[in-house]
C-alpha cells in the first residue's frame, strides 16, 4: 500500500501484508525453511524407523483360514499394546482415558429435558480428551529433550576420545572421517605414535629407527548408548596397552582380555583393525579382528586386502591371533573402513556395497586423504537420500609419500 507525504509515495503494509509475512514467518520457523519435498522425506524416513521398532513386536505371519478382518484386528492389538507398553504406567492410563474421551466424543448425543430445554452431550469429552492427549505429548517431549541435552553431553564427551585432527607426522599423510548413526557412536579411530620396542619414548619429530605409528578402527556390535559406553572402555584399553613397549600381538590380546570382561558373554563383541607401520622402514604390520578387510591400494594400481588376524575381540579370551606384513611404498594408499559404509542402504533397501565403495576411491585416487574422504562420504550421502542410517559409519585413509 502506498500513501503521500509531502509530495512522495512511501510504502506501508497493509493488514493483509502483514498477516501473509506472519504465516511465512511462522513457516518458516517451523519447517527450518526446507522444502516440501524434504520434510516429507523426513517424515517418511521417521515413518519407517518407528515402524521398525513397533512392527518387531508384531506377529504378521498369515494364520490358515483366518478371516482378514480377524488378521487386522489381531494386528492392531499388537500394534497399539506395542506402543502404550512403551509409556510408563500412568501415562498409559492417561493415554487409555483421553482415547476414550474423544471416542465418546465423536457420537453426541442430544437429550431432550423438556420442551424447551436440551443437552448436548460429546462435545466436552472431546476436548478433554484432547487436552489429555497435549497433556502426554508435552510430558513425552520433556522427557525427549532431557534426554537428548544428556546424550548431546555424552557426544561432547565421546570426542574427546577420539583425534580431532590426524597427527603431522612425515613421510605420512591421514585422514578421517565418522558420522554417527545416532547421537553418540559405537565406532572409535585413531593414530598416534607409540613407544618403540626397546623402551624409548617416540616422537613426531624424532626419525630414529624403531619408530612405530600405531594406527586402529573398530567397531563395537550395535549402536547408540551401549556401543557407546563400550567404545569408551576400548579407548581407555587401548591407550593404556599403548604405554608397554610390547608388540602389536601383545597389545591385541590385551584388548581381547579386557573386552571379554565386558562382552557379556561374547554378546557385545568388536571388530576392529589395528596396524603399526614403522616409519624407518616402511613395513606395516597388522591384525585384524574380524573387521572388514581394508583396501591397500597400490601406487601401480593393484589392490590388496588385508585380511590376516582372528576372532573379533571379546569373544574368547584365549583367542590366538596371527599377524599380517606388508611394505608400503610411495604413493600407496590404505583404506580402513567399517560396515556402516558399505552397508548403508537406500530407500529401497538397496545396499552402497563395496563394489560403489571401490569406485568412489578409485575416483579419489590423485586427491589428498582428506579431500578423498570428503567425495565418499557425499556419494554415501547422495546415495542414501532420507532413507534412515542404519549404522556408523567410520573411514581412515593413509598415504605414504
Amino acid at each position: 500500500m502506498q500513501y503521500q507525504n509531502s509530495g512522495r509515495y512511501e510504502y506501508r503494509p497493509s493488514a493483509v501484508d502483514r498477516a501473509v509475512d506472519s504465516v511465512r514467518t511462522f513457516w518458516r520457523r517451523v519447517s527450518e525453511g526446507l522444502e516440501l519435498q524434504d520434510l516429507w522425506g523426513q517424515f517418511k524416513a521417521d515413518a519407517r524407523a518407528g515402524y521398525a521398532l513397533y512392527s518387531r513386536e508384531v506377529d504378521w505371519e498369515v494364520v490358515p483360514g483366518e478371516p482378514n478382518w480377524k488378521r487386522y484386528w489381531r494386528i492392531f492389538k499388537a500394534l497399539f499394546w506395542a506402543m502404550v507398553m512403551k509409556l510408563s504406567p500412568a501415562r498409559r492410563v492417561l493415554l487409555v482415558l483421553s482415547l476414550f474421551l474423544v471416542l465418546l466424543g465423536m457420537f453426541s448425543t442430544q437429550i431432550d429435558v423438556s420442551d424447551h430445554t436440551q443437552i448436548n452431550i460429546g462435545g466436552g469429552q472431546a476436548v478433554l480428551g484432547a487436552i489429555g492427549l497435549l497433556l502426554l505429548l508435552a510430558l513425552e517431549l520433556a522427557d525427549r529433550v532431557t534426554m537428548k541435552r544428556d546424550l548431546e553431553i555424552a557426544k561432547e564427551i565421546q570426542h574427546w576420545l577420539v583425534p580431532d585432527a590426524a597427527p603431522v607426522i612425515p613421510g605420512v599423510e591421514i585422514a578421517f572421517a565418522s558420522r554417527a548413526a545416532n547421537t553418540v557412536a559405537g565406532d572409535y579411530y585413531d593414530a598416534f605414535l607409540r613407544k618403540s620396542k626397546d623402551g624409548a619414548s617416540a616422537a613426531a619429530s624424532d626419525q630414529a629407527n624403531g619408530q612405530r605409528l600405531l594406527i586402529v578402527v573398530a567397531d563395537v556390535a550395535g549402536k547408540s548408548v551401549p556401543a557407546a559406553l563400550l567404545m569408551a572402555t576400548l579407548q581407555a584399553s587401548l591407550r593404556t596397552l599403548a604405554l608397554e613397549p610390547g608388540s602389536l600381538l601383545d597389545l591385541v590380546a590385551g584388548l581381547n582380555s579386557y573386552a571379554c570382561e565386558h562382552s557379556q558373554s561374547g554378546r557385545r563383541f568388536t571388530t576392529a583393525f589395528l596396524a603399526e607401520l614403522d616409519l624407518a622402514t616402511s613395513t606395516l604390520t597388522y591384525v585384524n579382528a574380524g573387521h572388514n578387510e581394508p583396501m591397500l591400494m597400490r601406487a601401480g594400481g593393484a589392490l590388496e586386502r588385508l585380511a590376516e588376524g582372528g576372532l573379533p575381540l571379546g569373544i574368547m579370551r584365549n583367542a590366538r591371533y596371527e599377524s599380517g606384513q606388508v611394505a608400503l611404498a610411495n604413493g600407496d594408499r590404505l583404506v580402513i573402513f567399517t560396515d556402516g559404509a558399505v552397508e548403508a542402504e537406500d530407500g529401497n533397501a538397496n545396499e552402497f556395497g563395496e563394489p560403489r565403495l571401490l569406485a568412489g576411491l578409485q575416483l579419489g585416487r590423485r586427491s589428498s586423504p582428506a579431500d578423498a574422504l570428503r567425495q565418499l562420504m557425499s556419494a554415501i550421502e547422495m546415495f542414501v537420500g532420507h532413507a534412515p542410517q542404519h549404522d556408523d559409519i567410520t573411514c581412515l585413509i593413509l598415504d605414504r609419500k
